[in-house]
This record gives C-alpha cells, sequence and structure tokens, in this order.
C-alpha cells in the first residue's frame, strides 16, 4: 500500500461514490443506508485513511488465532483522545494473532437494541466498546457473553450491575487537583461546563470539581454552569448563546473536555472576554488543539498509547478467564497548567 496520504477522493473513486456520500458515512450520517455505511468504512481501512489507519493489518492469515469486534456509536476523529488508544490496542491485539474490524451503531440500532448488519456474534471472539454511552445497548452488549472491555462507559451504569470490564482514564483526582491549585491561586468563582451524565469520565471529572470547591468551603453556583445533555454543550452556536446570556461570568470555567474548552475560549473572546485575565479555562484530554488555540489551554494529560495497550491486555486476559470477577481500572493522568489559566 502506498504511504500517500489518502484522501476522501480517492475513497469515492474506488468505490464508484460521490464525495458528499462518503464524507456523511464516514461521519455516521443518518441519510447513509447500512450497506454502504459499511462499504465505505471498510474501504478507509483497507487504504489506511486518517483515524482508520490504524486498523491496517500486518498479520498474515496464517497467523490469525481470532477476532475482536469495536463498537461505537462516534467514531473518534483525529482530535479525539480514543485514536491514539486505538492505535496501541490494534498494535498489540495483532501481536497477538487477533484481527481488528469495526462497527458503527446506529441510532435506530440502539433505540431496538439490535446488532449491527456486518456484526456475526459466531465469528467474535472479544469486543471493545468505545463511545458507547447507552446504558440499556451496554447492557444488551455485556448480556451476549462474550467478553467485553469498555472503554469509558455510561455514567448510569453502576459497577455492581457490571457484567464486563472497564478502562477509564483517572477523572476526578485530576480536576479536582487543577481546581485546588487554581483555588489557593486566588479563584473564588467557578463554572463548570459539559453534561456530567453523558458518561462516567464526565461524571468523576464533576465529582472531583465539586469535591475541591467544597474542601475549599466554597458553595457551588449552578449560574456559572452549564449541564444540559452533550448533543447541546456541543453545539457552538447553542454554547455561544447559554454564555452570552449569563448574567455574570466565573473567574474560571472547569471544561468537561477540550473540545469544549476550546469552544469556550473562542466564544469568550467573541463576546470580549479576555482569557485568562478576565476568566481562566481549564480542558481534559490535552487534544492537539490544546497547544493551537490561543492562549494555550490548560488541559489534562491522557496516557493514549498506554491506555490502548493496557485495554488489550485487559481484553485477552478476559477472554482467557471469562468467570474473573469484572474490574475498572483506572490509568493516571496529568494536569498541565498553560496560558489559558496565567501559567507560562
Amino acid at each position: 500500500m502506498s504511504k500517500t496520504k489518502v484522501t476522501i477522493q480517492d475513497i469515492a473513486d474506488s468505490l464508484g461514490l460521490s464525495r458528499n456520500t462518503i464524507s456523511k458515512a464516514l461521519n455516521n450520517h443518518y441519510s447513509i443506508p447500512d450497506e454502504t455505511r459499511n462499504k465505505v468504512i471498510q474501504k478507509a481501512i483497507e487504504m489506511n485513511y486518517k483515524q482508520f489507519a490504524f486498523f491496517e493489518q500486518e498479520v498474515t492469515a496464517a497467523k490469525k488465532s481470532g477476532n475482536i469486534a469495536l463498537l461505537t456509536a462516534n467514531m473518534p476523529n483525529n482530535s479525539h483522545f480514543g485514536t491514539s488508544l486505538l492505535s496501541g490496542l490494534e498494535q498489540k491485539i495483532s501481536s497477538e494473532g487477533f484481527n481488528l474490524s469495526i462497527h458503527m451503531v446506529r441510532e435506530n440500532e440502539i433505540n431496538s437494541l439490535a446488532l449491527p448488519v456486518n456484526f456475526d456474534k459466531s465469528k467474535v471472539d472479544g469486543i471493545v466498546c468505545i463511545e458507547l454511552f447507552n446504558k440499556n445497548y451496554s447492557e444488551f452488549i455485556s448480556s451476549l457473553e462474550i467478553p467485553t472491555l469498555f472503554i469509558d462507559a455510561s455514567a448510569a451504569l453502576t459497577f455492581t450491575e457490571m457484567k464486563s470490564d472497564i478502562l477509564l482514564m483517572e477523572n476526578a483526582h485530576s480536576i479536582f487537583s487543577m481546581t485546588r491549585r487554581l483555588i489557593d491561586e486566588g479563584i473564588t468563582t467557578f463554572g463548570f461546563i459539559g453534561d456530567f451524565n453523558h458518561c462516567m469520565s464526565f461524571n468523576e471529572r464533576w465529582d472531583g470539581f465539586n469535591k475541591a470547591l467544597s474542601t475549599s468551603r466554597i458553595d457551588l453556583d449552578e449560574s456559572f454552569c452549564i449541564l444540559e445533555e452533550d448533543r447541546y454543550v456541543a453545539d457552538y452556536q447553542w454554547l455561544k448563546q447559554r454564555l452570552s446570556g449569563m448574567k455574570e461570568l466565573p473567574s474560571a470555567f472547569i471544561c468537561a473536555n477540550d473540545f469544549i474548552a476550546i469552544h469556550v475560549i473562542r466564544i469568550l473572546k467573541d463576546l470580549n472576554v479576555r482569557v485568562p485575565e478576565e476568566v481562566m479555562v481549564c480542558g481534559f484530554d490535552n487534544a492537539t488543539e490544546s497547544q493551537i488555540v490561543e492562549p494555550h489551554l490548560t488541559t489534562v494529560h491522557i496516557h493514549r498509547s498506554e491506555m490502548g495497550y493496557l485495554a488489550a491486555e485487559m481484553l485477552l486476559s478476559r477472554m482467557e478467564n471469562p468467570d474473573r470477577p469484572p474490574q475498572v481500572t483506572h490509568v493516571k493522568t496529568i494536569p498541565v497548567y498553560r496560558q489559558s489559566t496565567g501559567h507560562v
């Protein structure tokens, strides 16, 4: 396979489809039929296109000894922490002789508790779920009695209900530490932006934020917070309306991830609010964009590739020992202080 950069047009040409159709399929648009979407994704994997590059198989047919299915409702893009994580996962399971296949889960399949059309249960030895946060669907996947690992999971799941393993980055302590540092530096008014019911990670970040306030005897003022559903918070124009409608802004926003935080910085600039002089902003993920946005974003670094290797090890161990009690594993994260909170 040539190492030249593969474009959407290349995929379109190879399948005889329009560029617009390819783009919509790769972004899981509702208007694209399942058969077409799956064909496009498989071609993207085959051609080593961007975030699908890590699915390129380097293991010969003779060495392959099993199949692991990746289920996702929202394929991570190049800036998402999951892209590097999945790269590490693929490298590890390939070295152990397994194939990794991708299966996009559509909203109608989630609502009807149905498997993706290209998912054959009889040919799957293990399952990895990422960006799959529906409680009922998570329980449905766990009920298949196939060894399963969730990389992050629904915030509505409780550990007593678990039938599968869960891998998380450490969330609460890093947000706690970051918030407490700003408190120690004199900040007294804070807002949190993000849907803490979106997933376990967001929920733990919310808990860490609240713990930092309570241990410093600072009351939570929800008028400074934006806690609506993630689909709203992720919408730039909607978020801009919410921020512009605030009667007063806090001295610092703690955001559930970098995607939200970067939007907040740009919106505040549009509103002629100076960052960090008037309002400080923190994120989580240490995405590439966090060092491009001005001012550079204070955030939390995730050991992405290492989490991928650990995810593979956890799933392979579960496949070897299916009766082992389910476990939740957290991987250490590290706060990174930059200009968006006045740190150089």
